[in-house]
């Protein structure tokens, strides 16, 4: 048995004792802990959330490197939400470099409450080859495309788009999300496939009170993703996979961080990916922005 394996089998009865603990609460509207997938969850309208994601990785036969994306997400109306990301990334050894950017708009397809949630994501992608944020494992991505050296792939220009069905729902306490991925070069190549899924639950029901240590204050979980291939070949052979325990925790003043270790289950993938998030929601953004513009 290979150490990625036994790892990975540690990971899971965690989650199945984690699983088994005594809950009956129902999981709030509280941001998810994930760090791939999305949830159905929606930015509240007219609020402003800055979020900075970073992941860290070593590929086999390459240097460290760091990936960066700051992200802007508004929410428009009820099942509108659009988001700007601006990607960096740093390579010891290789320097630094602004990598491109995505912009990405998310549509609540049904309205009214339902067990599943379906919502629509479409983001255009103008990167170059050096980009290493990692937001999604699609085709065949993996550890080949982490050591070209940043001279290199910063002449490859990307012009993306993907597309994300997500499916959510809640279940007692818990969130169970899943995302199914599909991105293509605008200027040719098979469209790639790939997923995410996510498990996740806060670690007490929301009572209201502002606390920075609470058991409500937390949520943990576990999510997994990779690559499914291509439109001519549809597979797991030969991809990249990951899964990763997820822990977030949320402030009194709406800052919230995210931890993610994730470990490589494949020859193709990194061993392990460590990922880190700070996110500030800013409420009555659009209010507070026009304000000085309003005639008294």
């Amino acid at each position: 048995m290979t150490t990625k394996m036994r790892r990975s089998i540690f990971l899971l009865v965690s989650l199945l004792l984690f699983a088994h603990s005594e809950s009956g609460f129902a999981q709030d509207e509280s941001e998810k802990p994930y760090s791939i997938t999305y949830s159905s969850q929606m930015a509240e309208v007219g609020s402003l959330d800055i979020q900075n994601d970073t992941v860290t990785g070593r590929p086999e036969g390459g240097n460290r490197f760091f990936g960066n994306a700051t992200e802007f997400e508004y929410g428009i109306i009820q099942w509108w939400t659009t988001e700007l990301y601006l990607d960096w990334q740093h390579t010891n050894h290789e320097g630094s470099l602004f990598t491109g950017f995505r912009f990405e708009n998310r549509f609540r397809l049904l309205a009214g409450d339902h067990r599943l949630k379906p919502v629509l994501y479409v983001e255009y992608e103008h990167l170059n080859g050096a980009d290493k944020t990692l937001r999604e494992i699609v085709g065949f991505d993996g550890i080949k495309d982490l050591i070209v050296p940043n001279s290199v792939a910063r002449e490859e220009r990307k012009h993306e788009i993907e597309v994300r069905l997500i499916l959510s729902g809640e279940f007692k306490s818990w969130d169970l999300s899943g995302n199914f991925i599909t991105e293509k070069n605008i200027h040719g190549e098979p469209w790639e496939f790939g997923y995410a899924m996510g498990l996740s639950r806060p670690l007490a029901a929301a009572t209201g009170r502002k606390c920075a240590w609470c058991r409500e204050a937390f949520a943990a979980g576990v999510e997994m993703y990779g690559g499914l291939g291509t439109w001519n070949d549809f597979t797991v052979h030969g991809t990249s996979q990951y899964l990763a325990p997820v822990l977030s925790w949320t402030l009194p003043s709406h800052t919230t961080f995210g931890l993610s270790p994730g470990i490589g289950l494949t020859d193709q993938s990194v061993g392990t990916l460590f990922r880190f998030s700070v996110a500030q929601e800013i409420d009555d953004f659009g209010r507070l922005f026009m304000k000085p513009f309003q005639r008294h």
